[in-house]
């Protein structure tokens, strides 16, 4: 208790920074902001990073919100590299990487920031992420807490690839995880940049995963920290079935396996991986996705180019100094869709690590 009293003392409280970034999000910045700005943490600063918007995010922010700090971008640098070339910019103990679509809860960073300061090993931590329309059902983007399988396949605690599950307090535990996700991650800052920050070659689409795990193997600690609850629109930017969006997420997923498996398991994963991918394409194109179907096939190309041109001039060196928590040594697609099994607790169940 003495630890969260002193979080109501500016004089001994870390800083905080939440940056929000921005792409022609005016709507969701009129929507949501107001509950950011009504957060009751007394050490924090509101950041948002503007990924050169054309609608008026910028002017409303400088009507409305003259103490929101806006740091303007050249070009639409994506969620990865908006990210890290507004970051160089921001000085803070914690970062806190915010969507626009996310609302808050007026104490949402206190129980974080408490946890992370009780354990400076913890690199990352998010809070509870519902639904925004259906309050009671976890949300898509991280629910309450990431988990990756053996085959590199994200899921959560309260979902499981599409089915998210009712909230009924069943995962209300502080426990490591995987991933946070980058809808409402807490980082700590010298953390972030000491690993690299996020990869912009992802642009976007499981860029956050990838850092968590790089931290993790740094010998960091990922968490997630359920009293603190955040409600999510999901989808702002590109929505569930964009070509952009599918090819975002398979080309990346492959590349951040490739980046961070170790050695010995690179050879038999990856190609199970990319043939598990050229079923999915073909059935989707049986299906009448067109779309997908291309999507996916470009996926792999542009995989190829990165394993060509970029592999051997990474600037992330993988340490090995830590094993990753989180991490499910079956398939969870095979208990999905071959056993049935729709929630985590079953897919899970004792085989958690």
């Amino acid at each position: 208790m003495a630890l969260y009293s002193s979080l109501r003392n500016p004089a001994l409280t870390p800083k905080v920074a939440i940056v929000i970034l921005n792409w022609n999000g005016s709507h969701f910045l009129r929507r949501f902001l107001p509950s950011v700005a009504g957060s009751s943490y007394t050490n924090c600063d509101i950041v948002v990073a503007d990924n050169a918007s054309t609608d008026d995010s910028v002017s409303f922010l400088q009507q409305h919100y003259p103490q929101v700090r806006i740091i303007r971008l050249a070009e639409n640098f994506g969620f990865a590299g908006g990210y890290n070339k507004a970051l160089k910019q921001v000085e803070a103990d914690y970062y806190v990487l915010l969507n626009s679509d996310v609302e808050v809860e007026p104490g949402w960073i206190e129980p974080v920031v408490q946890l992370m300061e009780a354990d400076k090993t913890i690199a990352a931590c998010q809070p509870k992420i519902r639904m925004e329309r259906h309050r009671e059902l976890f949300e898509y983007a991280g629910a309450c807490g990431g988990w990756l399988d053996c085959l590199g396949y994200p899921f959560a605690r309260g979902r499981i690839f599409d089915i998210c599950e009712e909230d009924k307090g069943q995962y209300d535990t502080i426990e490591p995880i995987f991933w946070a996700s980058g809808a409402a991650m807490f980082v700590r800052a010298a953390v972030y940049h000491a690993c690299g920050g996020l990869d912009e070659y992802f642009f976007a689409h499981q860029e956050e995963i990838d850092l968590c795990w790089r931290m993790q193997l740094a010998g960091h600690k990922v968490m997630v920290c359920p009293a603190s609850v955040v409600y999510h629109v999901g989808g702002g930017t590109l929505p569930k079935g964009n070509e952009r969006k599918v090819y975002l997420n398979f080309r990346n997923n492959l590349i951040m396996l490739a980046k961070n498996l170790p050695f010995g398991q690179i050879f038999w994963k990856l190609p199970f991986r990319l043939l598990l991918d050229v079923v999915s394409a073909w059935k989707g194109l049986l299906g009448g996705e067109g779309t997908y179907f291309i999507a996916v096939v470009e996926a792999h190309l542009s995989f190829y180019k990165w394993l060509l041109l970029k592999r051997s001039r990474s600037v992330f060196p993988i340490s090995r100094k830590g094993l990753p928590t989180g991490w499910l040594r079956g398939s969870v697609a095979w208990r999905h869709f071959v056993l049935g099994k729709t929630k985590f607790s079953e897919i899970v169940g004792a085989k958690r690590l």
